[in-house]
């Protein structure tokens, strides 16, 4: 949550104009970018995406419109990253050569986000034809996403899979799969240093346990509140934050606990043996849950995890033998 940022309650109606022209503005600015980096392999797709830029800057001037008759010619800078709430997207548009899978999947959360904004911005308006043009967006962001849907019929299935079954995906994805994969990828990794720091310089198998215990409760506790507090789930889907939370801070406790265990075991060299290859199976799931659901290629993922993995178990190893 950075410093200085706004609540979106907090904004009023000529700061929502605002924001909305600057939304527009980069969203256009995305998907013209989609579209020239689809034209050669996907022109069926870049099409698309060049309409919904046209639309978008569309959208802007139509908004640029009622700002200068409501509030005059000066429009103050508000951009996403100034309010609480919005996620913060992976750059693919500067990709090459880009995928229509991924950018049809990041075209659906940046509709769904937007249409929200606007919903919620029109609940907050009095005046008649802020409501009314901030009412015809949040529609035509709902046309949007039922485009990029229909888009990833025709990639994925032919048009069999239906749209509910997407939508819940998503969902489960974004409440579900991103807090608990961040909580098992903090637990497993950042408590692998005190851990092994303890068991090398104790020798001491419940020593190491009850560090180990404490990392990992820590971890659990703080990761889950980070997740609570980050935002509150309107904008982006993400769901309730109390959820989330509760998902997060139970898989790093678990993430860390699970290589903790083993120091129950009162031989000191088997403890350690066993706690390694839990270790490693616990970064074998981290990078099969990041490929199944992440769009990350395997070899990519487990390369990223473990080369994260090791580093901080030789830091711990390095430390306790100090």
């Amino acid at each position: 949550m950075g410093i200085g940022m706004r609540h979106m309650d907090s904004l009023t109606e000529q700061e929502l104009l605002a924001l909305a022209i600057s939304l527009e503005e980069e969203h256009a600015r995305i998907y013209a970018d989609y579209a020239e980096g689809l034209r050669q392999d996907y022109p069926a797709s870049a099409r698309l995406f060049q309409e919904m830029a046209e639309e978008e800057n569309e959208h802007r001037r139509q908004l640029i419109e009622l700002y200068r008759e409501k509030f005059g010619e000066h429009i103050p800078l508000v951009r996403r990253h100034d309010v609480k709430g919005f996620l913060r997207h992976e750059p693919l548009w500067i990709v090459r050569p880009l995928g229509p899978d991924k950018v049809r999947k990041q075209a659906e959360v940046i509709e769904l986000e937007t249409r929200r904004f606007y919903e919620r911005a029109l609940a907050r308006s009095t005046d008649a034809g802020i409501r009314k043009l901030l009412g015809d967006l949040a529609a035509a962001e709902r046309e949007h996403i039922d485009r990029a849907q229909k888009l990833s019929q025709e990639l994925l299935t032919g048009g069999a899979k239906a749209t509910e079954e997407a939508a819940r995906q998503r969902a489960f994805v974004l409440q579900v799969v991103q807090p608990g994969l961040a909580g098992l990828m903090d637990g497993s990794v950042s408590t692998l240093a005190p851990l092994f720091a303890a068991a090398f310089a104790t020798h001491n198998t419940w020593e190491t346990f009850l560090v180990g215990l404490a990392a990992s409760v820590g971890a659990g506790i703080s990761m889950g509140f980070a997740e609570a507090l980050s935002d509150d789930g309107e904008l982006t889907g993400r769901g309730p934050p109390l959820l989330r939370g509760a998902i997060t801070g139970a898989m790093t406790a678990l993430g860390g606990i699970g290589h903790t265990l083993p120091y129950l075991i009162a031989d000191f060299a088997l403890a350690t043996s066993i706690a390694i290859c839990v270790v490693l199976v616990e970064l074998w799931v981290i990078a099969w849950v990041r490929s199944h659901y992440m769009d990350t290629k395997f070899l990519r993922a487990a390369f990223e995890v473990v080369v994260g993995g090791l580093i901080v178990f030789a830091a711990g190893i390095l430390i306790g033998s100090a």
